[in-house]
């Protein structure tokens, strides 16, 4: 498990500096509550991010994308609501995203952001 753990962190670290790179502002990371657990919240202008990072170290069990289920999406979404109860004044547009990692190993990491999947 630890190996898994390891993975996921990175793939979160790896998200969050793509985001940074990309002119957003990571304001939280791995924020929790009673319900669960919210990978990584950012400011992109107004915009307050959520957003959901999967990582693989391959594909051969499918994209990390496809582990975004409808259900994963409600929850998410009811996560980003405790999180604007908790922080009242920061709260501006909302918005949920997704970032994929796949680190495979001795390779370059790929990464997409899709924008908006809620």
């Amino acid at each position: 498990m630890a190996a898994k753990d390891d993975l996921g962190r990175r793939g979160e670290d790896l998200a969050a500096q793509f985001l940074a790179d990309a002119g957003y502002t990571v304001i939280d990371r791995n924020w929790r509550c009673a319900r669960g657990e919210i990978d990584l919240v950012a400011r992109d202008g107004n915009d307050t991010v959520f957003v959901e990072v999967k990582t693989r170290s391959s594909t051969a069990f499918g994209h990390p994308f496809e582990a975004i289920t409808p259900q994963k999406l409600a929850r998410l979404r009811r996560l980003a609501n405790a999180w604007c109860d908790a922080h009242p004044y920061r709260r501006g547009v909302i918005r949920i995203d997704a970032i994929s990692v796949i680190a495979a190993a001795g390779a370059a990491p790929l990464i997409e952001h899709l924008r908006r999947v809620f």
